[in-house]
């Protein structure tokens, strides 16, 4: 899948409405094809965008989970250390 499509649930504080419509542009961007449409098709795009923005925030209100919320800020380190380690340089 897309590497910029990041998990949203399980978050303290939850996602942000700016951080769902941000993946549901991606996802839309990654399966069309385009990051940006043309305008016979821009219509199409931004309502794809809009509703997969608006299910995605139905499902993450009906997720569940017993695990504890994750800080943001202690997985982006945990991805920065991915990276690093990723691409290394020997």
């Amino acid at each position: 899948m897309c590497r910029n499509i990041h998990t949203l649930h399980n978050f303290e504080p939850a996602a942000t409405d700016d951080e769902v419509h941000a993946a549901a542009l991606q996802y839309v961007r990654k399966i069309s094809g385009a990051t940006k449409p043309s305008k016979a098709n821009q219509d199409a795009f931004d309502r794809a965008v809009a509703e997969i923005a608006h299910i995605t925030g139905h499902l993450l209100q009906d997720l569940v989970t017993s695990a504890p919320p994750k800080n943001r800020d202690d997985e982006a380190a945990k991805a920065k250390e991915r990276s690093a380690k990723r691409f290394a340089t020997a």
